[in-house]
């Protein structure tokens, strides 16, 4: 019997190992979509945030990345946080963390993740919240405002967005600085918080700067009393900080990437240069809108420095809530 042709009978035996082989995969990100996880509904900031990045994130990872963003709303960003928390740690599941949210409602409540759950990415957003009124309020500064509230406790309204948020914890900590006490309104978002100011509901709310950008028109029935950054924010460059007008009170609203716990370090610093680089693409500046005069970055271990000189305070309001 005459023997195979031996280019052949090689071509033969290199498709049997092939085909016997597992198939081959790419190296990451070019296996599968990166979903970015967004723990409220579709067009809020957060989500609005996330899918302007997608595509410049996108672009930086290079050849076959794509970057996908899933909403799972509820529970103040708790079932988007247990969701990336328990995700295998690939560098395939991220999520957008809100602080202070993030960090303060495990301190009162049982929640079904931790933050020690999570390798922090990038910071994005540094937000400062703002008190704001009518611009027809008899008290138009912070000390006019505690100064009335020392003498008449309560006689004074003032609305935030729900245990935790950021204007709840300022609200609390100048509470506790000032020994002032408001007449508490809780409120289910900004766009109520407002409208209640505005028809005069309530007489301040505290809100993050981010979201009320007619402050910076000046045509705003609308006026920023103060603003709790550690400096003045440039979205805000004339409205004086808590601590220029003597209350030791700051409170920001922050976002930014986060990962699972043990996701490899070098996806992690490939992330961070990604978004690094995207923040600050003039491209996305423009697409960014409201977002643009608070963007801030920072790598995910300065951010967590940042957060860990946060902590004692948060614990001291966590202690006068009652527990859930």
């Amino acid at each position: 019997m005459p023997r195979p042709y031996a280019p052949l009978r090689a071509l033969s035996v290199a498709f049997a190992l092939a085909s016997a082989a597992p198939m081959a995969h790419a190296a990451w990100p070019d296996d599968q979509p990166i979903e970015v996880v967004v723990g409220f509904s579709a067009g809020g900031g957060t989500d609005l945030m996330a899918r302007a990045l997608a595509p410049f994130i996108e672009k930086r990872l290079g050849g076959h990345a794509r970057v996908v963003v899933l909403n799972k709303p509820g529970a103040s960003g708790e079932i988007a946080n247990a969701y990336v928390a328990r995700a295998k740690p690939d560098g395939y599941t991220l999520g957008i963390v809100n602080v202070p949210g993030f960090n303060f409602l495990p301190l009162y409540k049982k929640t079904q993740y931790r933050p020690e759950d999570f390798t922090l990415v990038a910071r994005v957003v540094n937000d400062p919240t703002v008190l704001i009124a009518k611009r027809e309020v008899k008290a138009t500064t912070l000390a006019g405002i505690v100064e009335a509230l020392k003498k008449s406790p309560k006689t004074l309204s003032c609305g935030y967005n729900g245990i935790g948020t950021n204007g709840h914890l300022a609200l609390k900590q100048l509470q506790n600085d000032s020994g002032a006490t408001f007449n508490e309104v809780p409120f289910k978002g900004t766009s109520e918080s407002k409208t209640a100011v505005l028809g005069g509901h309530v007489d301040y709310a505290f809100v993050s700067a981010g979201e009320v950008p007619e402050l910076r028109s000046g045509a705003s029935d609308l006026r920023a009393i103060a603003q709790f950054g550690t400096q003045r924010s440039q979205a805000l460059p004339d409205v004086p900080t808590a601590t220029e007008t003597g209350y030791a009170v700051t409170m920001t609203s922050e976002r930014g990437f986060a990962a699972p716990k043990g996701t490899p370090a070098d996806v992690v610093a490939r992330l961070q240069k990604a978004i690094a680089d995207s923040i600050a693409d003039p491209a996305f500046i423009k697409a960014a809108s409201n977002d643009a005069p608070v963007l801030a970055y920072l790598p995910g271990a300065e951010w967590q420095a940042s957060l860990s000189k946060q902590a004692p305070a948060l614990r001291a309001i966590a202690a006068q809530i009652p527990k859930e």
